[in-house]
C-alpha cells in the first residue's frame, strides 16, 4: 500500500487526539512529536519535516482550535491542509504548445522506468485525444530502442527511430520534422540515462534541449529510492532545468519520503505517479487526494474517475435495471468482478473508499487476487442455466462444478453464499439510488 508505514503511524496518533474532549497545548505538542518521528522514518527530508511541524503547530495551538467543540478534528484538518501544500497544493497540469507539436522530453537515470514512462504517458495523453509520437533517443542502453518499439506496437502508438548509430540531437530534430509532416500534435522523447549523474550525459541533454526547445522537461525518478530521488531531482533541475517530475513505483513505496519532499526541496511539482506495471497505471498527481489517503479518509474522486474510465456505461445502466428487477445473476457477478479488476490492484481500490481506507483496516484485510481467479473458474464451470438460477445447484451439481473448476464443494458453497449476500447488498444500494434511504441503515458498516 502507498505510504502504508506513514499512514499507520499518523492515523494511530490522530486516533488518540480524536478521543479527547479537550486538547491542551501539551497534547498537541506530544502528537506533533509523533508526527515528526513518523515523517522522518518515512525518509522525508529533515528540513522539510521541521518546517512542516512548525507550520502545523503554529496553526494548531491557537484559541480557534483549542476552544473548538471538536479540537482533534480541527488539528487533523490542519495536518491535511499542510500535507496538501507540502506536496504542491493542487494538481500541476502539463503545458501544451500553442502551435503543434508539443514536445515533452523525459530525462532521468537508468533503472527509474523512463522508457516505460514514455509509453505510459503516450497512452495517458492519447486517451485525452492527442496524437502522440514516441521518439527512441536512448542510443546507449542495450535494447532501449527495441523496448520502446514493442511498447509502441502494444499501445498502437507510432515510434520514431533512426537506430543507434545517429546522434541523439539529430534524432530529435528529425523526429520533429516527421511529427509535423504526419500530423502528430505531441512528441514524447526518450533520452539516455546513466547509473549516476555525469557531465557527458548532462552535456548531451543540454544539447538536445538547446536544439529542439522542449515545452516541458519531465524528470523520471524511482520513488523507492527515497531521499536519493530528491537529490537526483535537485541535481537535474540545477543543471538542466526541469518542469516537473514523474514519480515511478509509488504503489510499492510504503514510506513515501520522495513524494513528500520533492516539491518542497526543488520547487518542482510531481505531475504524474506510476501506480503499477500495467501501461494504464500512470495517474495525474493530486496532492489533496494523496493527503486524504495518507490520513485514512479515502479518495472518492479518483475512485469515480477510475470507474468512469474502466466501466462500460451501458452495462452499468443494464446492471442497475437488473438489480431493480431482482434479476442479477452469476453472469453479471463475474462481469462486474472483471470490470472492478480492470480498475487496478484491489488494495489500491479499497484504499480509496472512506471507512475502509484506514491503514489498519487495509492491513487486516487480506486481498488475495488469486481467489478471484478461483471464483471465475467456478462460475465458468457452471451451465448457463446454473449461472442464471443458482438456486437449482444441488449436491450433485456442486460435485460436478468442483471437479470442473479444480476446487472443493466448500468453495462452491462459500461462493454461492457470497453471491447471495452481494446480491442483497447491491439491491439495497439500488434502493438508495431511488431515494429509499431506509436501506442505508441495513448495510453491514452501519451495524
Amino acid at each position: 500500500m502507498v505510504f502504508q508505514n506513514l499512514a499507520e503511524k499518523l492515523q494511530a496518533t490522530f486516533k488518540k487526539l480524536r478521543g479527547k474532549g479537550k486538547l491542551t497545548e501539551k497534547d498537541v505538542q506530544a502528537a506533533l512529536k509523533e508526527v515528526k518521528l513518523a515523517l522522518l522514518e518515512a525518509d522525508v527530508n529533515y528540513k522539510v519535516v521541521k518546517d512542516f511541524v512548525g507550520k502545523v503547530q503554529e496553526r494548531a495551538v491557537g484559541s480557534t482550535v483549542m476552544e473548538s467543540l471538536t479540537p482533534g478534528q480541527q488539528v487533523i484538518k490542519i495536518v491535511n491542509d499542510e500535507l496538501t501544500q507540502l506536496m504542491g497544493g493542487s494538481k500541476s497540469e502539463l503545458e501544451f504548445a500553442a502551435k503543434s507539436p508539443t514536445i515533452l522530453m523525459l530525462v532521468g537515470l537508468q533503472g527509474a522506468g523512463k522508457t516505460t514512462s514514455v509509453g505510459k504517458l503516450g497512452k495517458y495523453l492519447q486517451k485525452q485525444g492527442k496524437q502522440p509520437l514516441l521518439v527512441a533517443g536512448d542510443i546507449y542502453r542495450p535494447a532501449a530502442i527495441k523496448q520502446l518499439q514493442i511498447l509502441g506496437e502494444r499501445l498502437a502508438i507510432p515510434v520514431f527511430t533512426m537506430g543507434d548509430q545517429k546522434n541523439p540531437i539529430d534524432i530529435a530534430k528529425a523526429a520533429l520534422s516527421y511529427a509535423t509532416s504526419n500530423n502528430h500534435d505531441l512528441v514524447i522523447l526518450d533520452t539516455a540515462g546513466r547509473l549516476h549523474i555525469d557531465q557527458k550525459m548532462m552535456d548531451e541533454l543540454k544539447g538536445i534541449k538547446a536544439k529542439i526547445n522542449p515545452d516541458q522537461i519531465l524528470l523520471v525518478v524511482d520513488s523507492m529510492t527515497g531521499q536519493d530521488a530528491v537529490n537526483v531531482a535537485q541535481n537535474f533541475d540545477q543543471t538542466l532545468g526541469i518542469d516537473g517530475v514523474i514519480l515511478t513505483k509509488l504503489d510499492g513505496d510504503a514510506r513515501g519520503g520522495a513524494a513528500l519532499s520533492i516539491k518542497a526541496v526543488t520547487g518542482k511539482p510531481i505531475k504524474f505517479v506510476g501506480m503499477g506495471e500495467k501501461m494504464d497505471a500512470l495517474e495525474a498527481f493530486h496532492p489533496d487526494r494523496m493527503s486524504s489517503r495518507i490520513l485514512g479518509m479515502g479518495d472518492v474522486l479518483s475512485l469515480i474517475e477510475k470507474a468512469e474510465a474502466n466501466m462500460d456505461l451501458q452495462k452499468a445502466l443494464s446492471l442497475e435495471e437488473k438489480l431493480r428487477q431482482n434479476e442479477f445473476t452469476l453472469e453479471d457477478f463475474i462481469e462486474q468482478m472483471e470490470q472492478v479488476r480492470n480498475m487496478g490492484p484491489l488494495d489500491q481500490i479499497l484504499g480509496m473508499i472512506p471507512g475502509i481506507a484506514g491503514a489498519n483496516q487495509l492491513k487486516n484485510l487480506q486481498v488475495d487476487e488469486k481467489q478471484l481467479d478461483h471464483i471465475a473458474a467456478i462460475i465458468n464451470s457452471m451451465t448457463p442455466q446454473e449461472r442464471r438460477s443458482p438456486e437449482i445447484i444441488n449436491g450433485s451439481r456442486r460435485k460436478r462444478i468442483a471437479r470442473g473448476s479444480g476446487t472443493s464443494i466448500q468453495e462452491i458453497n462459500r461462493l454461492l453464499k457470497q453471491f447471495k449476500q452481494t446480491k442483497k447488498m447491491m439491491k439495497q444500494f439500488s434502493d438508495m439510488s431511488n431515494g429509499k434511504m431506509k436501506g442505508l441503515r441495513k448495510l453491514p458498516f452501519f451495524n
